[in-house]
C-alpha cells in the first residue's frame, strides 16, 4: 500500500535528479522511518525498484548509492535492488512504502 514519504522538497528533488542520472527509468520506493511518520536523520531506507520490478545491475545501484552519499543530503540512505531482496522482504515493504521517484 503506497503512502506519503516524509522528505523536504529540495531533498526529494536531489534524489530524483541523481536517480534519473544513474538509474534512468527506475522507480525508487522508500520504506521505514521516512514513511511511517518517524523520520530519523540517521537511516531513511529507500528501496530501488526497476521498471516492472526488473533487475537493475548492481553496478548502477552502487553508483547511485555512492552519488547519494557524496551529495548534500543531510542523512544516510541505504539502496537495495528489489530483485535481489527476498520475497519475505518484498511483502514487508509492500505493506507500507512511498514512491520517491516514479518510473
Amino acid at each position: 500500500m503506497a503512502k506519503e514519504v516524509h522528505l523536504q522538497p529540495r531533498h526529494r528533488r536531489l534524489i530524483e535528479g541523481l536517480a534519473r542520472q544513474h538509474l534512468p527509468g527506475a522507480e525508487i520506493w522508500a520504506y521505514g522511518s521516512r514513511v511511517n511518520g518517524e523520520p530519523r536523520r540517521q537511516r531513511p531506507r529507500p528501496v530501488l525498484c526497476g521498471v516492472g520490478l526488473a533487475e537493475v545491475p548492481a553496478t548502477q545501484v552502487a553508483m547511485f548509492e555512492e552519488a547519494l552519499r557524496e551529495s548534500t543530503l543531510p542523512f544516510l540512505v541505504d539502496v537495495h535492488g528489489w530483485a535481489r531482496l527476498p520475497d519475505s522482504f518484498h511483502r514487508r515493504i509492500e505493506r507500507g512504502y512511498a514512491v520517491v521517484v516514479d518510473a
